[in-house]
């Protein structure tokens, strides 16, 4: 027995029992998976970095209409001070006198109808 003693009983591993079509088959499915999950991570990436481009783009088209806004306001402003001066009894007094030469109606000639 002593002969037997240093022979060592090897029992083979799971592994080492599969057959190497299996081993290429497990490794090609390992691979598709880590394609698949690398294709998505990058559609992830594709995705986030297009809607942060149109957070921008958005962003500069709400700056732009808004500067527009504040003009239109400014101009709105403008010309109803210039409404306000062009339409003042005033002025249209003066302007009929100097122009059209028309005079204030004298006694007499006003006929209140009933």
């Amino acid at each position: 027995m002593p002969a037997a003693a240093g022979v060592r009983l090897r029992v083979k591993t799971r592994r080492e029992a599969r057959t190497p079509r299996t081993d290429r088959s497990e490794r090609r499915r390992h691979h598709w998976a880590v394609l698949s999950l690398s294709l998505c991570l990058v559609g992830v990436v594709l995705l986030h970095v297009w809607l942060r481009l149109q957070v921008v783009r958005i962003g500069y088209a709400l700056s732009t209409t808004s500067k527009l806004e504040s003009q239109l306001e400014q101009e709105r402003r403008e010309l109803t001070v210039e409404l306000a001066t062009l339409t003042s009894p005033d002025r249209l007094e003066a302007m009929a006198r100097k122009r059209l030469g028309l005079v204030a109606p004298e006694k007499g000639q006003v006929i209140v109808l009933p």
